[in-house]
């Protein structure tokens, strides 16, 4: 059932989904997923939705910038089942993103991702690296946003390395576009926030194993 009215909405969140086991939710670009450092150690999705809602459970996360779907277990068991989930990449991700030039047909970037301590908070692309990182791109269409080509792709990861998709745009030479940390001055500042946005979620419910998929579009989607 739709329940937009279960949990108060917030500037930085809408409640797209709950059941008796899970709650989905539509994080804003800008908010931490679980507090942070300094100025961020109260504040983040996990702990607004905790006030309102005492017995959330994180199971995954998305980087502050990132806009989209996430889901909270509302139980032990619950978080358990789909935390696994994603462990076990039972879950499939798609996300929607405008990158900068221009890309046609469709590819995958497979290329492990490591953080690179010389660079905080920098991830890089590294070839030797024993950890795999696999996304697989899809184009949309080509637009400009003021005289500047760029492409809305699919992205779907297959693996889910910190800053993956990012560094895996970079890597190929299309960096996403509001990107702060890998695109070029020209390209971060093209629209006021990274776009990149988690628009859809799929996983087994965690009692009925039923396919459950959740989408929502990205606000920059219509451009």
């Amino acid at each position: 059932m739709s329940t937009d009215s279960v949990v108060p909405e917030a500037p930085h969140y809408t409640v797209h989904y709950r059941c008796d086991d899970y709650l989905i939710v539509n994080k804003s670009s800008g908010l931490l997923s679980v507090p942070g450092k300094g100025e961020h150690l109260f504040d983040s999705l996990l702990t607004r939705l905790q006030s309102v809602e005492p017995n959330i459970k994180l199971v995954h996360r998305l980087d502050r910038d990132t806009s989209g779907l996430m889901v909270f277990a509302l139980n032990i068991e619950a978080q358990r089942n789909i935390s696994r989930q994603f462990e076990t990449r039972l879950t499939d991700k798609v996300y929607q993103a405008i990158l900068l030039g221009e890309l046609v047909g469709e590819g995958k970037v497979d290329v492990p991702v490591r953080y690179e301590p010389l660079t905080p908070p920098l991830h890089v692309a590294d070839k030797f690296y024993p950890k795999m990182a696999l996304t697989h791109w899809e184009s949309i269409n080509n637009l400009k946003i003021n005289n500047v080509v760029v492409t809305k792709v699919l992205l779907k990861p297959v693996t889910g390395r910190s800053h993956q998709l990012r560094v895996h745009s970079q890597y190929i030479g299309h960096a996403i576009v509001g990107d702060s940390l890998y695109a070029d001055d020209a390209g971060s500042r093209l629209i006021d926030r990274l776009c990149l946005h988690a628009a859809a979620l799929s996983f087994n419910h965690p009692v009925t194993g039923e396919r459950v998929t959740y989408t929502k579009d990205a606000d920059f989607w219509s451009l």
